[in-house]
């Protein structure tokens, strides 16, 4: 295999692939277009999509696309090739400015939420050129944007981009009252670590649960499972190495910077993490990657799963997103240097971040809302559903100094003594590294740790870059009109500590005290989506969002329906899916089994053998069967219950949630029983121990 260098990032029209293909004019105009906001001219428009097209078929590439993020979580892509008939009857390749700028695909059948009428299905696509294009499966995509025939916005990316314009200016705002006229620009970056499973393609295309919903809806606790803790960071096994190796080429191949990987906790489950880039860039990244590994998967015989919870019993997956903030030219924000408890700037975009997440703890719950994340946090395995912050000893030292008016008196930091003489000597890290908390300072970055593994990260991210541009703006306000700017700061940093703290816990997030404390200091407690989502539009939200013209209030409410669409399409997707298993597979395969103890006790019978284990099993299979029925028929029972029809979206999300997913758990309970019960010849689908330990 080639050298990485050489081969990194050899299908994507980056900035070095411009500056050779482009002359110096077109190319200073795409770089002013992309550093500042500016319209791209048609002409310059027409000459980067002749070297894009030339650049794309001298690597045998006959077909464009403008690829978008919809709001049903993945990615969509029309084809079109490049050939224009010529007089002749012939073709010729042919790419226009117009072409890359616009697309109109056909949006009447994505999720809109109310945002446009059924007969206006016209949509629209319009280039991101913050965002290089790249090559994908023979097809050159064009990373674009989505909006409805109306203009409203019917993607991920549109709003991303709104609140990633919002920050920008609002800590510039800041930025300048400490003199600092160097910074043109303030971008969020982000690196989000994707956790994932892998199980045999074969094994899982014998349950129609992992193929319709992604996890296992029936599955006892096999003998083992992680308690051992011995497949976390474990050496590799073949082919999951294999597969680790084709991934990050064909990432690499595409830019992405895929950087770490390892086994996690639970068996057949691994991550991969990338290093940081821009937001928007990280975001299209983590699509691509999560594609990807769908695809690689199937070339080594496996299936990778992104649900967030696709086995009961062992660890969920999730995908941690470090959130930093810096200038255009490379200084974090987020960064204490060697004395923080010095770093005045340091610490008003600390307690920017502190506040934003005390006072909009709502959104943050919000924006990693799913059915299937609903089953994984609160586990031991993922932070509790209250969102609070974890700062570390001596950041939270320094805030309570600050806050009481006392000097803060600089720990000493102790060497870590491991008792090997000839090992370097490093100091102890101060921030540590909290597992239970969702929102934990790590150094320089913030790690939001409650988002699933199959979301976009974009939500979270647009949340997070626009309730803190709404306090940076706060700040900005205050601190312009002060006339004495340090004392002004000074109050301004206290006051936030004050009426802000009850946000941060060092603690153990997974303690039943912390929920008790977290109800004392009147923090949020939203255990469910059904429970969170109604907060999204609330008055306070739907102003701040176009405050910073990130969301109309009709976006907002249309993301709202769609949210809830999800839920309750997911959740009658999962019920439909365990009644037709439990009819044509499970209580067939009971039924099998008893007729064979029954003609087992009948040979025993004839012969004066004692039945007493075979009487005992079969009564304890067929009590358990008929309880598995009466379950089915509940859970039938919930399914066609006139309420599914009702047009209030809140009210068939709530009975999903208390009715169709508890009936689906009692019914789980007594197949699991039957399944410790019945001989596995009989068993109609593979186990857990064959789908988490046969890779």
């Amino acid at each position: 295999m080639p050298n990485v260098a050489e081969y990194f990032a050899e299908n994507v029209f980056n900035d070095a692939v411009m500056k050779q293909m482009l002359s110096d004019e077109v190319y200073s105009s795409v770089q002013q277009t992309i550093s500042n906001n500016q319209p791209l001219d048609p002409t310059v428009a027409d000459a980067v999509a002749a070297a894009m097209k030339e650049w794309a078929i001298a690597r045998g590439v006959t077909h464009y696309t403008h690829w978008f993020q919809p709001m049903t979580g993945v990615t969509a892509e029309k084809h079109d090739s490049f050939i224009s008939p010529d007089k002749n009857g012939g073709v010729i390749m042919e790419f226009r400015g117009k072409e890359l700028i616009k697309g109109e695909p056909d949006a009447s059948s994505f999720p809109s939420g109310g945002l446009r009428a059924t007969f206006e299905a016209r949509g629209y696509t319009a280039w991101d050129p913050t965002s290089f294009a790249f090559i994908k499966d023979n097809v050159l995509c064009i990373p674009t944007v989505f909006c409805s025939y109306g203009g409203q916005s019917l993607d991920k990316k549109t709003p991303l981009l709104r609140s990633m314009r919002a920050i920008d200016k609002q800590a510039l705002r800041v930025l300048r009252l400490f003199g600092n006229t160097r910074a043109t620009g303030i971008v969020t970056n982000v690196g989000p670590e994707q956790e994932y499973f892998l199980v045999d393609k074969q094994l899982h295309d014998k349950r129609r649960d992992l193929i319709f919903c992604g996890r296992t809806l029936f599955g006892a606790r096999p003998p083992k499972g992680q308690e051992l803790d011995d497949h976390y960071f474990g050496a590799l096994k073949p082919r999951v190495a294999a597969f680790m190796t084709d991934i990050d080429h064909e990432l690499w191949k595409l830019g992405v910077l895929a950087k770490t990987e390892h086994n996690e906790v639970a068996p057949a489950q691994h991550e991969l993490a990338p290093i940081f880039s821009t937001t928007n860039i990280a975001t299209d990244h983590n699509q691509l990657t999560m594609e990807i590994m769908k695809k690689v998967a199937a070339r080594h015989g496996l299936v990778c799963l992104l649900h967030e919870k696709p086995f009961e019993n062992v660890n969920g997956s999730g995908k941690h997103n470090n959130w930093s903030l810096s200038t255009n030219y490379g200084k974090n924000l987020l960064d204490p240097g060697d004395s923080p408890a010095e770093n005045a700037q340091f610490l008003l975009f600390l307690t920017a971040v502190i506040k934003a997440v005390d006072e909009h703890q709502d959104l943050l719950r919000i924006s990693v809302a799913d059915a299937g994340n609903d089953h994984r946090l609160g586990g031991n395995e993922a932070p509790p559903a209250i969102v609070s912050m974890f700062l570390g000893s001596e950041l939270t030292a320094i805030l309570e100094s600050i806050e009481s008016g006392t000097p803060y008196s600089e720990c000493h930091i102790e060497p870590l003594k491991i008792g090997v003489d000839n090992l370097p000597v490093f100091p102890r890290d101060t921030t540590d590294r909290n597992r239970t908390s969702p929102f934990a300072f790590t150094g320089n970055k913030f790690e939001f740790r409650m988002l699933g593994s199959s979301a976009s990260i974009a939500c979270t991210n647009i949340m997070l870059n626009t309730m803190v541009a709404d306090v940076l703006g706060e700040f900005a306000d205050e601190l312009e009109a002060a006339d004495d700017f340090n004392e002004a700061l000074n109050a301004l940093i206290k006051r936030t500590i004050t009426e802000h703290k009850r946000i941060i816990f060092n603690g153990d997030g997974y303690s039943d005290e912390w929920q008790a404390e977290a109800e004392r200091r009147g923090l949020l407690n939203l255990p469910s989506t059904v429970d969170c989502l109604p907060l999204y539009i609330t008055e306070e939200n739907i102003s701040m969002f176009g405050r910073h013209g990130v969301f109309t209030p009709d976006e907002m409410h249309s993301r709202y329906e769609i949210l809830l669409e999800k839920y309750i399409k997911n959740v009658k997707i999962e019920a439909l899916t365990a009644v037709d298993m439990i009819n044509q597979e499970i209580v067939p395969a009971c039924q099998k089994f008893m007729l064979q103890l029954t003609q087992l006790i009948a040979g025993k019978q004839a012969i004066g053998v004692d039945i007493s284990l075979e009487s005992e099993r079969l009564n304890t299979v067929s009590k358990l069967t008929v309880e598995l029925d009466t379950q089915c028929k509940r859970l039938s029972d919930c399914i066609e219950n006139p309420v599914i029809d009702s047009r209030d979206s809140l009210e068939v999300a709530k009975f999903c949630r208390n009715e169709i997913l508890t009936a689906m758990a009692d019914a789980r309970s007594a197949a699991d029983k039957l399944e410790l019960m019945v001989s596995k010849e009989f068993w109609p689908f593979p186990t857990y121990d064959e789908l988490l330990f046969n890779i």
